[in-house]
């Protein structure tokens, strides 16, 4: 009897579909798990305690990032196997595993951006951390809002997918045109307006956003950089959200895999942050991802590009960038 039930279950879902598999005590203990892991980085490794985060470090906690990830993926195939099918677990499986790598290739982005913001600001190494720390936090908020909000759109207005595919298009161009191109951060509107109407002091004051000075609150160049960062988080979550909504439209796996991608995103930037420069092409391999994801998601009503060839599309894309920065010097700008 519990064969055939089991079995109508597995016949009721469609691997298409986009209702969650994230039953509440999924959802419960993802959010549990994320926030202890937050709480241990703040109190227990050295969250609090300024230091300048060393490769070993930063490579040691991406290789912790990236196996939990997987560690999670695999519990979730287990899982699912055991419930709906091996059909549906070998489907969400590949839907995380994809719609990671897709997140965590987008997120190296962001660590352009942030050497930028350091850089311009004159951040000493090891004041950064606590900044990312709390970029993280505001990240991990604005993706969770966006994502419910992005499947509750596609929930009830299909056709908002290929909307996101003509964003991501045009993004994708975009960012082809402008990727030898750097940003002007003293044109930046969140900039500007932080210091027209906050009382900004002139030099740093070690890890402390505000100071007191005969009796007025001044807040640091430090807070101003953490404004840029959440901003920067914010119109990146604008750009990888979509994408991965063309590879799945279950928020639990959008959600899973925007999080774990997230997670390590500060371990990722001082991982590379002295080696930036030797992947100067990896732009143009991330602008052809999304100009990819975005035609897939147009194309949808005439051609269903399999999960698998997507992966080895985003892999390809990834990997080619890559090599070649390796192989191609940089040019020096002067």
């Amino acid at each position: 009897m519990g064969r055939s039930v089991r079995a109508s279950e597995q016949r009721s879902i469609d691997v298409n579909s986009p209702v969650t598999i994230g039953e509440p005590w999924m959802w419960g203990a993802f959010s549990v798990f994320v926030l202890v892991m937050l709480a241990l980085d703040l109190f227990v490794f050295g969250g609090r305690r300024a230091h300048k985060v060393s490769v070993k470090e930063a490579a040691t906690w991406s290789l912790v990032w990236v196996g939990l990830a997987l560690l999670f993926n695999a519990g979730l195939w287990w899982h699912l196997k055991g419930t709906v099918g091996a059909e549906i677990a070998d489907q969400k499986a590949l839907e995380f595993f994809t719609g990671y790598l897709i997140e965590k290739s987008l997120s190296v982005d962001n660590v352009f951006v942030f050497l930028l913001i350091f850089s311009a600001f004159h951040v000493p190494p090891e004041y950064q951390r606590r900044v990312l720390i709390y970029g993280v936090l505001g990240a991990i908020v604005m993706r969770a809002v966006m994502i419910l909000a992005g499947a509750w759109l596609v929930r009830e207005f299909n056709w908002v997918l290929y909307l996101f595919g003509f964003f991501l298009v045009v993004t994708g161009i975009r960012m082809l045109v402008m990727a030898e191109k750097e940003p002007d951060l003293q044109k930046n509107p969140v900039l500007k307006f932080a210091r027209r109407y906050l009382r900004v002091a002139e030099d740093h004051h070690g890890e402390q956003f505000t100071v007191m000075r005969n009796g007025v609150r001044y807040f640091t160049p430090l807070f101003l950089v953490l404004l840029l960062i959440e901003a920067s988080d914010l119109i990146f979550a604008v750009d990888s959200i979509p994408a991965i909504f063309a590879i799945t439209t279950d928020p639990f796996i959008v959600f899973t895999s925007n999080i774990f991608a997230i997670m390590g995103l500060r371990a990722l930037y001082f991982l590379l942050a002295d080696m930036a420069d030797r992947f100067h092409l990896l732009k143009y391999g991330l602008a052809m991802v999304l100009t990819f994801i975005g035609t897939k998601m147009l194309i949808m009503p005439w051609y269903h590009v399999p999960m698998a060839a997507s992966l080895s599309i985003v892999a390809v894309l990834i990997g080619a960038s890559v090599v070649a920065s390796l192989m191609v010097p940089h040019k020096e700008k002067s």
